[in-house]
């Protein structure tokens, strides 16, 4: 017999840590790594979207990564070192930032502020790049409630919606599509 995906258990507004701790559907936990699995779904659309091998495997690697940060924030602080959770690597935030630099190689200087457009596959890195900095937001506001997050992950997010930007270039320029510069009304 399959087993069966609803559980019936958060019909009043409540769900588990992994850890057992039971919190409000609405805990600011809850909403940070709910904000993960946003973005790693984002992040398999942009992935489906734009064909290029190293970027695939690239991104495949950051789906993964922020699994291991989806845990870690659903995770009770208070139990996590009694368990085997998957730890976030400062390489993994240097790995980032050795894919933004080969990448900005490649690409002009910018001269303006830049719009998302242009392509469907540039707009939706976009996207996933706005979905990652909402998921920063909520960890500094869990850490400003005192409300435990590695610190890590709050680099990681930082760095990968800068990653997600310059992508989004970097599609732009593989693509063949201009980018939409800003400009301002001045009147």
């Amino acid at each position: 017999m399959a087993l069966k995906i609803y559980t019936k258990t958060g019909d009043l507004g409540k769900t588990s840590l992994i850890g057992g701790t039971k919190v409000p559907k609405s805990h600011l936990r809850i909403e940070s790594y709910g904000t993960v699995d946003e973005l790693n779904s984002f992040i398999g659309l942009v992935n489906d979207l734009f064909v290029h091998e190293e970027s695939n495997l690239i991104l495949k690697e950051i789906q993964d990564r922020l699994f291991t940060i989806g845990s870690s924030l659903a995770c009770d602080p208070e139990k996590e070192p009694l368990m085997k959770i998957p730890d976030l690597k400062q390489a993994d935030v240097q790995l980032l930032e050795k894919e933004m630099d080969k990448m900005n190689e490649l690409l002009p200087v910018m001269k303006s502020f830049i719009l998302p457009g242009g392509h469907a596959t540039v707009s939706n890195f976009h996207i996933a790049r706005c979905v990652c900095r909402r998921a920063e937001r909520i960890c500094v506001a869990m850490q400003e409630e005192n409300v435990f997050v590695d610190p890590l992950v709050i680099t990681y997010l930082n760095r990968l919606s800068d990653y997600l930007f310059v992508l989004a270039r970097f599609a732009a320029h593989i693509l063949n599509v201009p980018e939409v510069a800003w400009k301002p009304r001045v009147n």
